[in-house]
């Protein structure tokens, strides 16, 4: 039977593409693979009458070619507070389980060949959309910030918006500049590569908020 439920948050990845990912833009991974963290911090959320708020979730990744094409692996990380009924929500949502047919879970729950044993642990989650900055650690599995792009000849802060109106993952990221060590299931080490950070209200029929929802929520730094 399907659950009633509601995510509404911060959310962030790191990648192995070029700032400005061209898998946004419909466009091969900048490398050939896509290996990187996603991940996003409920603000307020709930599954069925059990409530989610405060809780971070973090995935690392990998995909040996564009994210289409499937194979790919992910290991899970979730915050060590959740209680047993919380983790098993959160694993419902992360499912794609009922969910619509091209929303963000119940395309991972396609693309995705292996999924490591999850790791329950502390997470640092850090995020400051307007001065684009963000920091994720778990100790001993992944290292990552994120800062502002700069200018290359006069090192000024530079800033770069990604609008998708018809998005599965987001309407609207700030790209920043990614850096992001991977030491556990799935290695990768990424130095200034592209990063995105957004607000995000996701349902078992994808992103909640329409675009014109959105901009009249949460406006524009």
């Amino acid at each position: 039977m399907a659950r009633d439920w509601l995510i509404e948050g911060k959310y962030i990845e790191w990648c192995s593409c070029d700032l400005g990912c061209p898998c946004e833009s419909m466009a091969d991974p900048t490398y050939g693979q896509c290996t990187g963290l996603v991940g996003f911090k409920i603000d307020k959320g709930h599954c069925d009458d059990i409530k989610l708020d405060g809780l971070s979730v973090l995935a690392t990744f990998y995909f040996p070619r564009a994210i289409h094409h499937g194979e790919g692996v992910m290991h899970p990380i979730i915050d060590e507070r959740a209680s047993d009924a919380q983790k098993d929500a959160i694993f419902y949502i992360l499912s794609g389980k009922d969910q619509a047919i091209g929303t963000m879970f119940q395309i991972f729950s396609v693309i995705l060949e292996t999924i490591k044993d999850p790791l329950f642990a502390p997470i640092t989650f850090e995020w400051d959309l307007e001065n684009r900055r963000a920091k994720v650690e778990v100790a001993d599995t992944v290292r990552a910030h994120s800062e502002p792009i700069r200018n290359p000849v006069t090192d000024a802060e530079h800033r770069m918006l990604t609008v998708l109106p018809q998005g599965w993952q987001f309407h609207e990221a700030e790209n920043v500049a990614g850096f992001a060590k991977g030491t556990g299931p799935i290695r990768f080490d990424l130095n200034r590569r592209h990063s995105s950070m957004a607000h995000v209200a996701w349902g078992p029929k994808g992103l909640v908020h329409s675009y014109s929802e959105y901009k009249q929520k949460f406006g524009r730094p």
